[in-house]
């Protein structure tokens, strides 16, 4: 199970590497909860693919996403709570480090991102 839901960061990250919002976001449920670094809530996959697409066709162009492994704790058998620290690469520099914490279920026998709060943590 647990290795189930650390997969979805590797989906995560494959699919910020191909630049693709859509990718980057099917490990979201549709009805997600989503607050990025800015504190600015988006709710539904859909809103989460669109804000990132924007973000790979602009100031994340050609950047990759990395991630550390992430804490995994089983608080159902549906239901878990993850932390995991990550960083945005660019060719030549570390752009930014953040640390999530999320909420994923599994839905139709399927392990998916229902909240996600992302912050830049202090120095």
């Amino acid at each position: 199970m647990s290795d189930e839901i650390k997969a979805l960061w590797q989906r995560m990250a494959e699919g910020w590497a191909a630049g693709s919002g859509e990718r980057f976001a099917a490990v979201f449920a549709p009805d997600v909860d989503f607050v990025n670094v800015r504190g600015e809530h988006q709710q539904g996959r859909e809103a989460v693919a669109k804000s990132h697409q924007t973000l790979f066709e602009s100031r994340f162009r050609g950047t990759t996403l990395g991630v550390e492994e992430p804490a995994v704790r089983i608080v159902s058998a549906d239901a878990a709570v993850v932390h995991v620290a990550s960083t945005v690469d660019s060719e030549t520099a570390r752009l930014v480090r953040t640390h999530a914490q999320a909420v994923v279920e599994r839905r139709d026998g399927a392990w998916l991102i229902t909240a996600f709060h992302n912050m830049v943590p202090a120095s």
